[in-house]
């Protein structure tokens, strides 16, 4: 004869012992008018400047530079647009 024993794990949860749904759990849950998401509950606050994804061209070996510095290289694109741009006045940049 099988012996039963006790020792199974049970996804079973006693709702006498679920949370509480209070107003702070409410103000974090995600929002919904039908199925479309009107509001995100918690997570990454939405940044002061967030970036931009844009297509554009590079010359090859521009990208290919860039690419064998190792991860992080569109990080580095970014922050050598910006010294670029600290050093020179992209206006000028048409006359030349």
């Amino acid at each position: 004869m099988i012996e039963k024993r006790g020792d199974f794990n049970s996804t079973w949860i006693d709702p006498d012992e679920a949370l509480e749904l209070d107003d702070e759990w409410l103000e974090g849950a995600h929002k919904y008018r039908g199925d479309q998401l009107v509001k995100r509950g918690r997570g990454r606050p939405p940044l002061e400047k967030p970036k931009e994804a844009v297509k554009i061209r590079y010359d090859q070996d521009v990208l290919e530079a860039f690419r064998e510095s190792g991860k992080g290289w569109q990080t580095r694109i970014n922050k050598a647009l910006r010294q670029f741009l600290a050093e020179h006045d992209v206006n000028e940049l048409d006359q030349q």
